[in-house]
């Protein structure tokens, strides 16, 4: 181990990066910390959702958007049901994500399902790409993901009611208000989202194929996200979010199964920040609170519950240098079916930017963790960027980055009742990575941003359930090692009144199992599960005189369904368009947007005998005070 540290230091680099937070700290607008994901991550590949993609899917998930819009895997068990991210090649425990600032990937399962986190709930979409323990902490192997609300002031009043109705007994409604002034500022949200889903699909275990309507599918969610904050004083902010959201669903069953099961999920997020400004210095003081609560089929209830406290300071010692100092300590409760378990997790950890001219820009990232008096592996992390070619029109970047992340063993995978493993070590990665951007201005019709990334990772302790006679339980045995591209290229061209965008995102990822569990393991050297080798999406836009029209098409590869490669869900390729025309009525604006989703009807499955739907459409309306 102690070899690897010092490797991470010694030979650069590896990864992609794109946009930089300003030094300044605005103090009409409320910063998020927690979320370095953009100046303490120079030449790492940091991607933020646009407000244009974010807007086409009210009433929809997370993993709707996601799916759709981006280069990443979601592997969906049906429509509205349990969704969960892969990011190069790693499982869904290995992707962080938060919500301003807080964690919330479950104790107790150690991900995030997507199908649960609202499109209408959210402000700010970003994507970190690539292992990040040091930013973050526990759980960032492959990438992480970020979601912000946004709270400005001196915006007055603002107000918003979006409705839309689509297939399948769909019917979404979204309420937004906000007011602020000089001393307050205030963001409320409400969010209803209903549908059957009994939509049809050829069900391929009966003979024929016969068509068939999907029953026991149906989903119910709704929410509040509240956000409210203060100068209170020319140098000093307070402010709080909580979030509250719930969704009862029932539980789709395989094709050629009859099951009748259901879920309720809960959960409570809550954050209190105070920010004080020190001239070009900040210090955050950061309390939360994330509640989740699981019932399933109204007899089995599971609860965790993460209480932090975290400290930051942030310091420009100098002109060319960046630092931020931090403390957090997360204390977990979990009260599930087979057992009660608690423990402590306290992290340490310096961020640090260095541009000592103005082509050049290199972050050094430390943390160390511990949890229950044990440590975690130790995680540096190296990164830099530096630009090639500089000219008025033309740009070209060069980006690398070296770095070591671990996962933390979930409560359920050391005290589960049986079988739970108390011995185990968290998993950890060494992750390098390099790649180029490219930016070419086009006089003033537009311009385009072309990125391509080279990534090389070894997961080691990967932990995995086996049987032990008539018990499953887990060990650290698997090793495996990932490599993959990622590429992107977005732009934007203006012909008079009409402006076109566009852009593609191209993902192959290879991960294979290097490791064997006996002399009759078979998956040795294979793929692993639902991990498509490509994955790509592109999207055209046009605006002209207040109508859009958008275009976008979705290629999934083959997934295995099994260890050893034997079994194969076939690959797909989904087409969506849309329609939305903005008005103004006296003193209102809004829009009418018509969206149909799988153009052309394809029979697909994101994963093994889990039906999707056909051609859908949705329709929604929205005023703008």
């Amino acid at each position: 181990m102690l070899v690897k540290i010092c490797l991470l230091f010694l030979f650069p680099l590896g990864e992609p990066g794109q946009h930089l937070l300003s030094d300044t700290v605005e103090l009409q607008e409320i910063a998020v910390h927690g979320s370095h994901y953009e100046k303490y991550a120079v030449g790492q590949q940091v991607v933020r959702i646009d407000d244009s993609s974010i807007k086409e899917f009210p009433g929809r998930s997370l993993a709707d958007l996601l799916q759709q819009h981006t280069g990443l895997y979601l592997r969906q068990y049906g429509e509205g049901m349990v969704s969960s991210l892969t990011m190069r090649g790693t499982s869904a425990g290995h992707t962080a994500v938060f919500w301003n600032g807080l964690p919330l990937n479950s104790p107790s399962l150690g991900q995030s399902d997507f199908s649960l986190l609202p499109v209408g709930a959210l402000g700010n979409i970003a994507l970190h790409y690539g292992s990040s323990g040091a930013l973050y902490g526990t759980d960032a192997i492959g990438g992480s993901v970020h979601l912000n609300t946004g709270l400005k002031f001196n915006q007055g009043h603002q107000a918003k009611l979006d409705q839309g109705i689509g297939s399948f007994g769909r019917v979404n409604t979204g309420v937004f208000y906000g007011y602020s002034n000089k001393k307050w500022a205030s963001l409320t949200k409400f969010y209803r989202n209903h549908a059957e889903n009994d939509f049809t699909y050829h069900d391929p275990t009966r003979v024929g194929r016969p068509k068939t309507r999907v029953t026991n599918a149906g989903v119910r969610q709704w929410g509040l996200v509240q956000h409210l904050g203060r100068n209170i004083s020319p140098g000093a902010q307070i402010s709080t979010a909580f979030w509250l959201n719930n969704t009862d669903r029932q539980i789709q069953p395989l094709m050629g199964s009859s099951s009748r099961e259901v879920q309720e999920d809960n959960q409570l997020r809550w954050a209190l920040n105070y920010d004080r400004f020190l001239g070009d210095n900040a210090l955050n003081i950061k309390l939360g609170w994330v509640r989740d609560y699981l019932l399933f089929n109204r007899t089995s209830s599971n609860e965790t519950n993460t209480y932090l406290l975290s400290g930051e300071y942030e310091w420009e010692g100098q002109e060319k240098i960046s630092s931020t100092f931090g403390v957090r300590y997360a204390h977990v409760f979990g009260n599930l079916s087979t057992y009660d378990a608690e423990e402590g997790r306290l992290e340490v950890y310096a961020l640090n930017t260095y541009r000592p001219w103005e082509r050049l820009g290199v972050s050094i990232n430390l943390r160390q963790t511990v949890y229950e008096g044990k440590s975690a592996p130790f995680s540096p992390a190296l990164s830099g960027q530096f630009t090639i070619l500089d000219q008025e029109n033309r740009h070209l970047l060069i980006r690398a980055a070296l770095s070591q992340s671990y996962k933390i063993p979930t409560l359920n995978d050391r005290f589960w009742d049986p079988g739970g493993n108390p011995a185990l070590v968290p998993e950890e990665a060494i992750s390098w990575e390099t790649g180029l951007t490219y930016q070419r201005s086009l006089s003033r019709h537009g311009g385009f941003t072309a990125q391509l990334t080279y990534y090389n990772m070894a997961v080691e302790n990967w932990i995995i359930w086996l049987p032990q006679g008539s018990i499953w339980t887990p060990s650290n045995i698997r090793n495996v090692s990932n490599q993959g591209l990622d590429l992107g290229l977005e732009g934007n061209y203006s012909i008079g009144a009409l402006h076109l965008t566009g852009n593609l995102n191209y993902a192959y990822n290879q991960a294979v199992n290097r490791s064997k569990i006996n002399s009759n393991d078979r998956s040795f050297g294979k793929q692993l599960p639902y991990t498509p080798l490509h994955k790509m999406q592109w999207g055209l836009r046009g605006k002209m005189d207040g109508l859009e029209i958008s275009l976008n098409q979705i290629y999934t590869g083959e997934r295995y369904d099994t260890s050893d490669n034997e079994s194969v869900v076939a690959p797909y390729a989904l087409w969506d368009v849309g329609m939305k025309y903005h008005f103004g009525l006296w003193k209102y604006r809004g829009s009418l947007s018509v969206h149909v989703y799988n153009l052309f009807n394809e029979d697909y499955q994101t994963m093994m005998l889990r039906a999707m739907p056909g051609r859908n459409y949705q329709v929604n309306m929205s005023f703008r005070l």
